[in-house]
C-alpha cells in the first residue's frame, strides 16, 4: 500500500499519495495555504481550512502525477482524479 496522507478539507477529503508525488509543487503554487512541501519535498495537506474548495480541487487537478485524490465526503465518489 502507498503512504498516503490524508486530511478532511471541507465538503472533500484531500489524499496525497506520497509514493506518486514528484514534488513539482503545483498545488503549493495554486494553494499555498492548502497545500505546502514537506522536509522530503513531498506535498502535504495542511491542518487548517484556510482555502475555499474550488481552489484546492484546481490545485489538485494540476498535479503532474495525479498524486493528490478528492473525494466527496456526503456521497464517497472519488471527484479527481476520475
Amino acid at each position: 500500500m502507498a503512504d498516503k496522507q490524508i486530511q478532511k478539507k471541507g465538503r472533500y477529503t484531500v489524499t496525497v499519495i506520497r509514493d506518486k508525488c514528484i514534488g513539482a509543487a503545483s498545488c503549493v503554487a495554486i494553494s499555498p495555504m492548502t497545500f505546502k512541501l514537506d522536509s522530503e519535498t513531498k506535498a502535504i495537506v495542511l491542518a487548517q481550512k484556510l482555502d475555499s474548495d474550488d481552489n484546492m480541487l484546481l490545485a489538485a487537478q494540476s498535479c503532474p502525477t495525479a498524486a493528490i485524490v478528492v473525494t466527496d465526503d456526503e456521497t464517497g465518489e472519488q471527484i479527481w482524479p476520475k
